[in-house]
């Protein structure tokens, strides 16, 4: 039951932040979505590399590149963690966004 309702509050909550797109998925803890329209938009960023790198730096949240499962424009983020952190998380992100 906690993973699927930190799955519920993810999944919503990254669709909602500009540029990303996070469909729905099966199994494990993770979700995968596409960062591309944050990229696009992004001057001094090339890739899902280079953005992951990005967020750790000026949000303290660390991803995994899609570009290592094949998936230029994506981003791997675990929700194996409470929702408390999961929203602290998703809350750094869009902060991050908006000063970028």
């Amino acid at each position: 039951r906690a993973f699927k309702s930190r799955y519920e509050y993810l999944v919503p909550a990254l669709n909602e932040i500009d540029g990303v797109e996070c469909p729905g998925c099966d199994g494990a803890f993770y979700a995968f979505p596409s960062f591309q329209g944050v990229i696009d938009r992004m001057d001094n960023i090339a890739n899902d590399v280079e953005l992951s790198e990005w967020f750790l730096e000026h949000a303290g949240v660390a991803m995994v590149p899609g570009t290592a499962f094949g998936a230029p424009g994506h981003i791997r983020l675990s929700f194996a963690t409470s929702l408390e952190q999961l929203q602290e998380c998703v809350r750094r992100i869009r902060e991050a966004l908006d000063n970028a």
